[in-house]
């Protein structure tokens, strides 16, 4: 009974549950929910009418694109970071919520070399520098009415160019409207899969969603390491962060023990930080070492 209590009680399921809890918050339109006009800083698809509140990101390259300067999407992500770091990575993010469930298919995971790791995390940056410079020049060249030639060469990705390859988007939105209008009757069945079979666009975006789910299976969270530009974003606002770890440096027994960095999934050198607080910017407050430490020597820390 006991070791039953402690199984419900540890920190992954708890999260596990909190992912699948906000998952269906999100999606709560299915049930009858009214959606809201509120941005948050976790992926979510703009391209499905069944969601009940809006991608910041999302947001933020589509109110550039209009182009009105998007003063709530950026205050949703300066007030969560503040507050909670990238803490919406481990317990809300609904794509988060997906790796975590890809993660269980495999039980030896593939470990990353500490050197490629760290040229590896710079990726998700080069992706939000692009999709930012992307998104804010458009509006520039919309604002002093020199945009038609730009907009042109850009194509669909002048107003949307992350949601445009998004794994996500073409996870939760795509596809699935891909497979509903082709199998709702026999005339859009042969419009449907002619249009599958003649969309490079597609193809390119079912790529990269293998690749990514695939990278997954391996590695877990590997999306939300390398490659997320809204994690990125948080992980920039990270440092500025009210929630911490702190570690207790009598009772931590790093020379012999090294079970929070072995069980951390975004790879996060916690022995190496400033004891007192730390927040690291790929850390997102999962709690995983905390559970795994024996000593209980590390613990959340608010100042």
């Amino acid at each position: 009974m006991k070791n039953l209590k402690r199984a419900i009680l540890r920190v992954r399921t708890l999260r596990i549950i909190s992912l699948l809890i906000f998952f269906l918050l999100f999606n709560a339109v299915l049930f009858g929910f009214e959606p809201l006009s509120l941005p948050l800083p976790v992926l979510q698809s703009l391209g499905n009418s069944q969601t009940t509140i809006v991608d910041a990101f999302a947001a933020t390259q589509h109110m550039l694109w209009e182009p009105v300067f998007p003063w709530l999407p950026l205050a949703s992500f300066l007030i969560v970071a503040m507050l909670l770091g990238r803490m919406t990575c481990g317990w809300a993010c609904p794509f988060g919520f997906f790796q975590e469930i890809l993660g269980y298919i495999k039980k030896k995971h593939l470990r990353i070399s500490p050197r490629t790791h760290r040229d590896l995390v710079n990726i998700k940056y080069l992706i939000l520098t692009a999709v930012l410079l992307i998104s804010v020049t458009v509006s520039a060249m919309i604002t002093i009415g020199a945009d038609q030639s730009y907009r042109n060469a850009l194509g669909i990705f002048a107003q949307a160019p992350f949601n445009s390859l998004s794994p996500h988007d073409t996870l939760f939105a795509v596809v699935p409207s891909i497979i509903f209008n082709a199998f709702s009757s026999e005339a859009a069945i042969q419009e449907g899969f002619g249009e599958i079979a003649f969309s490079p666009l597609f193809w390119i975006r079912l790529s990269i969603l293998v690749l990514i789910l695939v990278f997954a299976v391996y590695t877990p969270r590997s999306w939300c390491r390398y490659f997320c530009p809204v994690g990125a974003l948080l992980a920039l606002l990270n440092h500025f962060s009210f929630l911490g770890l702190k570690r207790d440096v009598i009772h931590c027994t790093k020379e012999s023990c090294r079970s929070c960095v072995q069980v951390c999934p975004m790879e996060v050198p916690i022995l190496d930080l400033p004891w007192e607080k730390f927040s690291h910017p790929e850390c997102i407050y999962c709690l995983e070492c905390v559970d795994a430490c024996t000593t209980r020597a590390i613990k959340p820390k608010l100042p």
